[in-house]
């Protein structure tokens, strides 16, 4: 299918791929907007994957306060090289992530970060939520991990929805970073600060 500079260049706007990667996912989907933004998602979660071996050891701590300085954050994002994490679509990446924390109030980073304990904490109170709903003993298991899945979407920052944009999650937001800037990149650490609230 023949593909227009219009579209690709909407497609562009849409998503920041390049020229080359938008025209592809745009024939591959046959020029349905929507498909071809899904494909770049893909591609971009894929390129986090490969890339996710490679060190990241420089970045920028970037830092966010909110609701006139009662909500304060602090996050070290990693890039590969200087070059990347001076710019601008790197620090946007760095400003965005600082923001969700200060409105999403995540725990942890990632899935794995998240303790045992508290994975099998929450697993037994799923369960037993589950007994207490009169669900079957075969299906308490599978009830209890779906649940789980949503506790992450609460407290883990790569499992929220990020708030400029509900439709991805930070996880898809970092992936498609990485596959605009073509390096490895990572959210090491955050601290987040509430007024008044106890250590």
């Amino acid at each position: 299918m023949e593909v227009t500079a219009a579209a690709v260049n909407k497609l562009r706007k849409l998503t920041g791929a390049g020229m080359m990667d938008c025209k592809k996912a745009l024939q591959e989907a046959n020029g349905d907007m929507v498909v071809a933004t899904e494909i770049l998602r893909k591609k971009g979660l894929a390129s986090l994957a490969k890339r996710a071996g490679r060190e990241a050891k420089e970045g920028v701590v970037d830092s966010y306060i909110h609701a006139g300085g009662k909500i304060g954050v602090l996050v070290e994002v990693n890039s590969e090289t200087d070059f990347v994490a001076r710019s601008e679509v790197f620090r946007q990446f760095a400003h965005d992530v600082a923001l969700q924390i200060a409105a999403g109030n995540p725990l942890y980073v990632n899935k794995e970060d998240v303790p045992d304990d508290v994975v099998e904490k929450e697993m037994d109170i799923y369960r037993a939520q589950a007994i207490a709903e009169g669900r079957p003993d075969n299906v308490l298991d599978k009830i209890a991990t779906g649940r789980l899945e949503k506790y992450y979407q609460q407290v883990v920052l790569m499992e929220q929805s990020f708030v400029k944009n509900p439709d991805l999650t930070i996880k898809d937001y970092l992936g498609e970073i990485v596959a605009k800037l073509g390096e490895n990149i990572g959210v090491r650490r955050f601290t987040r600060y509430e007024l008044g609230e106890t250590v």
